[in-house]
């Protein structure tokens, strides 16, 4: 079995809600109560106003690949074990965007496009952890 993959180090003051959700299978963002903007990644205040007052939102999991790189062999052991693997930038329809896998593919390299409609599913990395959210073609 694959070594664990990286966690985050708790408590993680800007990121912990996100964090706790993915143990729920929610992927969550916020929006900025003062002017709207979608805010992601997680943190306590907005970047286009610096207001302070954010709301957090379930995102429905669904979105299309921005960019992509497949990485052809890793090192570290908790990676070293998964051959060929897609990392992603994934345009979420709530408009943020998230770095994650690409997975559920046959071959990373002729399967994965730029463009390519993918949904949420879920990572599980053990009891007590976070889930890693992931993406799959949809």
């Amino acid at each position: 079995m694959a070594a664990a993959r990286p966690q985050p180090r708790f408590p993680e003051l800007d990121t912990q809600p996100f964090w706790d959700a993915t143990k729920r299978r929610e992927l969550m963002y916020q929006t900025c109560d003062g002017c709207h903007a979608v805010i992601f990644y997680p943190r306590r205040h907005c970047p286009e106003c610096g207001g302070r007052d954010t709301a957090w939102h379930v995102s429905r999991g669904e979105g299309t690949v921005y960019t992509f790189s497949v990485i052809m062999q890793s090192r570290h052991p908790a990676f070293a074990d998964l051959g060929a693997y897609a990392v992603a930038y994934v345009d979420l329809d709530e408009g943020f965007r998230l770095m994650s896998n690409i997975v559920g593919v046959a071959d990373p390299v002729q399967d994965v496009k730029c463009g390519m409609r993918v949904r949420l599913r879920w990572e599980d990395q053990g009891a007590d952890a976070v889930a890693l959210p992931m993406f799959e073609p949809a």
